[in-house]
This record gives structure tokens, sequence and C-alpha cells, in this order.
């Protein structure tokens, strides 16, 4: 009998989506806009402490919102993690501003404070005042808020929250995305929870949130024929997506749990292996887990993926840093051993929420069997 494909993070359905969907085809609500969108933003602001929320088509349309909502424009600077996926960086270009990419520190492979610090003071010194920070919380492990909050305060930069893998996560006991200027998440199949594809911004600024709406639906003029005064952008969430996001989120708090069992199950197993590496949570942090990373001494983590990719188990390397990347190559970057470093050593492992018990053990099996070689 063929094996089944073992994915690394596949969307988790179950019968609340359902039922919302169906609302929303029983009641006609087909259209782009309707009655869920504004339920689902109510059900993630509660989740949020109560922020304001933009449901959008996408985490990176989110990001893109909220630095044209700072300001940001041709020729301005904006610091961003380099370790994280490229669509926490492209929203600065489309800008027409210069990313300026800080290091990770090892505890949280998160964005350095010393780091961030020394980038701030440098581009201070070259007359360049960045506009803002784009703060990446990776695979759902808060980054250390406390000191990157007191920089950003300290020079006045406001501060983006790239959440995006981060929903449910928690930093002493508050949600990540409800600590800077804005929050973003992302809703994309591989998230913790799903509206297929989407997004949402977050902030404490009604106003602010009420104009991003107004810029993604193509900043449409309030007049009785369709009146254009500012460029606008198709960025709204769906309804039908709207559906599918209230479902998903009734079951966040479970889906949070089985994906920290499965680091669990996987630290537990392998403890042994002291060639094996996993990423610890820091005092005051709550991960969600949404990805187990492993660091590999020793041991090329390609061989492991490819044996995993042989017997139909998907995993995936570390994000490459921004700064390695082509498109990127000529920005600057403060830092950026400790990134590549993670991206030489680093494997994500299956993690999906869906995981059985079966596919756990098998994808254990085949780890151990590359490990005892």
């Amino acid at each position: 009998m063929e094996k089944s494909k073992i994915w690394l993070s596949s969307p988790h359905m179950g019968d609340a989506e359902f039922k919302y969907v169906k609302e929303a085809f029983d009641t006609n609500w087909i259209a782009p806009v309707g009655p869920h969108i504004q339920q689902f933003e109510l059900a993630l602001s509660s989740i949020t402490e109560y922020r304001a929320v933009a449901a959008l088509s996408s985490g990176t349309a989110a990001l893109h919102l909220s630095l044209i909502l700072l300001g940001v424009k041709h020729g301005d600077e904006v610091i961003c993690s380099s370790f994280t996926f490229i669509a926490s960086a492209n929203p600065i270009l489309y800008q027409g501003a210069t990313p300026i990419f800080v290091d990770s520190e090892s505890d949280t492979w998160n964005m350095c404070p010393s780091m961030l610090r020394e980038c701030v003071k440098d581009r201070l010194s070259k007359g360049k005042k960045p506009k803002a920070v784009v703060l990446v919380h990776l695979y759902g492990v808060p980054a250390k808020m406390k000191e990157i909050i007191s920089i950003c305060q300290e020079f006045d930069i406001p501060l983006i929250e790239d959440a995006a893998e981060g929903l449910g996560a928690l930093y002493n006991g508050q949600p990540l995305g409800s600590f800077g200027n804005f929050g973003v998440f992302s809703f994309n199949g591989n998230k913790i929870i799903t509206t297929s594809g989407g997004g949402a911004l977050v902030s404490n600024d009604e106003k602010v949130i009420q104009q991003a709406k107004f810029l993604a639906t193509q900043a449409r003029d309030d007049a009785p024929h369709y009146q254009h005064s500012f460029l606008g952008y198709n960025y709204r969430l769906s309804n039908v997506s709207a559906a599918i996001g209230l479902g998903q989120l009734e079951v966040l708090d479970s889906r949070v749990e089985k994906r920290r069992a499965n680091f669990n199950f996987y630290k537990k197993a392998l403890d042994e292996y002291k060639n094996v590496l996993f990423l610890e949570e820091q005092k005051g942090s709550y991960s969600n887990r949404w990805l187990t990373t492993v660091l590999l001494e020793g041991i090329d983590k390609e061989i492991l993926r490819q044996a995993l990719e042989k017997d139909k188990i998907e995993s995936r390397p570390l994000w490459k840093p921004m700064h390695m990347q082509p498109i990127f190559n000529q920005a600057p970057m403060y830092g950026g051993s400790v990134c590549e470093q993670l991206f030489e050593k680093g494997l994500c492992l299956p993690s999906g929420s869906n995981l059985s018990d079966d596919e756990r053990d098998r994808v254990l099996n085949q780890i151990i069997k590359v490990l005892e070689k």
C-alpha cells in the first residue's frame, strides 16, 4: 500500500467552519462584503485584547497598509528582521523605501535588541532616521519585546509586529500582535488557523484601522457614483473567507495545544541525541509552536531533509535570511552571523495540528535512522 504524504503544516478544518460557510451561502452573502467579516473582526479583536481589526486578503496586505499609514515613502528607511519570510520585507519595496536588515539573537532567533540599537544609532549618525521597525515573531516564538519596545520608544520609531506566525502566542501573558503601533496576522493555509488565504491588521487606533479599510476597498469616496481621490487597493477579506475564519477561531486554543504537543513529542523522543537542539521558551514567553524547528550539529540538514522526502514527509530549511536573498543583496545589514548559522543548521519538522500519532511516529523513525547512521 502506497504511503500517504505527511505535510509540514496543512490546513485543519472542522465542523464549525462549514456551519458558517453554509450560512454565508444560505443568506447569499457571497459578494466580497458581508456580515461574517464584521463578526470575524470582532472575534479577532477579543483575542488581541480588543484592538481595532481590519480583515484583509493577506498578511502582506496588512504589512503594506501599515507602512502606508505610517507615512513611509520613497527614499525612507525601514528596519526589518533579516531572518524571516520575504513577505515581511517586500512591502518596504512597494513603498519605494529601503529595508535595513538586523540580525537575530540566539535565545529566540528573533531580532537582536543590541543589534537593533546599534543599527538605529548608526542610521541616525548618517542623517537617516528609520520610519519604522518591522519585528517578526518567528515560528510563533515571542521576541524580546521589553527591550525592543524600549529602544523604539527611546528613539521615537513606530513598531510593526509581524505576528503572521504568532497568533495564540503570549509574552508576559499578553497576545503577540498587541504591543506595537500595528500588529499583523496571516491566515494562509499553513498557519495556526486559516481563512484559505487572508490576514489582518490590528491597532489601538480605531480611526487608523478605518483608514486601512478605506484604502483596502479601492479608496472609494463617499459618493453615489464611483469616485476616487486617493490610491486604493483590493485588499479586503471576502465574506466567505471570513466565515471560514470564524469557525477556525473557535478552535484556536486546541490548535495551539496540539502544536505544542507536537513540539514536546519531538523534544522528548530526541532528548538523548545531543546533536539535535530545540528552541526553548524564555521566561514570560508562551509559544504557539507553529512549527517545531531543530538545529543539527555535525549533521548536514539536507541529508535529513532528503531522507524524509524519500519517505514522502515534507520538511523545510529555516528561512533564508533576507540579506542573503538576491533581491536584497544591496540592502544594509547589521550583523548576520547568527541568522546565517540558523539557516545553515536548521530544519522545520511536520507540525500540523491534524498530525496523527502514527504520522509523528513515522517522522520520528526516519529522523532516528539518519541520526544513528
